[in-house]
């Protein structure tokens, strides 16, 4: 059972009971956010939120989330701390800590998050850094499953770059025992200590973490394709070199015709159309991708609900 007061930083800390609790909590408050039942399990409790790196899906799913669960949602950019003034995390961590009850952030190195969650004395929620997506993942597994009835036992495979995106799916597979497979071009690998993890996760679970090159290797047989952005938040520079790189690892008809008849593509978003996927696979997929979209909101609200209200 998650604790009140735990942070969500990766899913590797988390047991698979964890996860499960999660998505059956998001699951329930999907029901009733469509139902129009209230569900103020937050009521009068406030979350910080610290943007060092924008997002359109991040800030608005948190903010109505917390708007849904009875509290409240402070937008805190860079420009608003002090934290873009050099003041240390430390202090920041412990000043927000005497007036919310939970702090969410979106930055960009991963030390960030750890060392604002090591001196925070409320939750901590992983809301993005380079190295993991937490939120994201749990809630792709959510939209799994509801497009698929299960988890245990599926394929995903992952297709790009392998960035933080693939270190959390690679996590979220290994604890509900999915079999994961990324490819990736030469250079490009998932971080090797996180892939080191997800298999020993996996073999608790009966699943299996694969590595290639090939695409079409990776893909064969899978019940589900994922992809990504090529250039994230902070690498247009390389857009162009990473374009020449990542062309044989886009997601279209071609490479479909090795997954699974019944698959199904997902995309975290932003999309660049005819990039990491072609127009008609998005398009044929849409319903999937705007309801993992949606998703974000239940996900992040039963995290909430968890770590903060117990």
């Amino acid at each position: 059972m998650m604790k009140s007061g735990m942070d969500l930083i990766s899913i590797h800390d988390l047991s698979a009971g964890d996860v499960e609790e999660i998505l059956a909590l998001a699951a329930d408050l999907k029901v009733r956010q469509k139902a129009g039942i209230p569900h103020p399990l937050l009521a009068g409790k406030t979350l910080g939120m610290i943007f060092e790196k924008s997002s359109t899906r991040t800030r608005v799913s948190f903010e109505v989330g917390m708007y849904q669960l009875g509290g409240r949602a402070l937008f805190l950019s860079s420009r608003d701390l002090q934290l873009g003034r050099g003041e240390p995390i430390a202090d920041t961590a412990r000043v927000l800590s005497r007036y919310l009850d939970g702090i969410m952030i979106r930055t960009y190195g991963h030390e960030r998050i750890e060392e604002l969650a090591r001196w925070a004395d409320v939750p901590v929620i992983n809301a993005l850094s380079d190295l993991l997506h937490p939120c994201q993942a749990l809630t792709d597994l959510l939209t799994i499953r509801e497009h698929k009835g299960r988890l245990a036992g599926l394929k995903m495979a992952y297709v790009g770059d392998g960035n933080n995106m693939t270190h959390s799916l690679m996590y979220a597979a290994a604890k509900v025992g999915m079999h994961f497979a990324a490819a990736t071009p030469a250079g490009y690998e998932p971080n090797e200590k996180v892939v080191q993890n997800a298999r020993a996760d996996a073999s608790e679970t009966g699943a299996s973490v694969t590595l290639t090159h090939d695409p079409k290797e990776a893909v064969r047989d899978a019940d589900v394709v994922v992809t990504d952005t090529w250039a994230s938040m902070g690498q247009e520079e390389e857009h162009d070199a990473r374009t020449a790189v990542f062309r044989p690892y886009q997601v279209n008809p071609e490479l479909l015709a090795a997954a699974d008849a019944r698959a199904v593509v997902m995309h975290c978003l932003p999309a660049y159309r005819n990039e990491e996927i072609t127009a008609d696979v998005f398009e044929s997929f849409a319903n999937v991708i705007f309801d993992e979209a949606e998703n974000r909101l239940h996900v992040q609200k039963a995290i909430m609900a968890l770590v903060m209200g117990g």
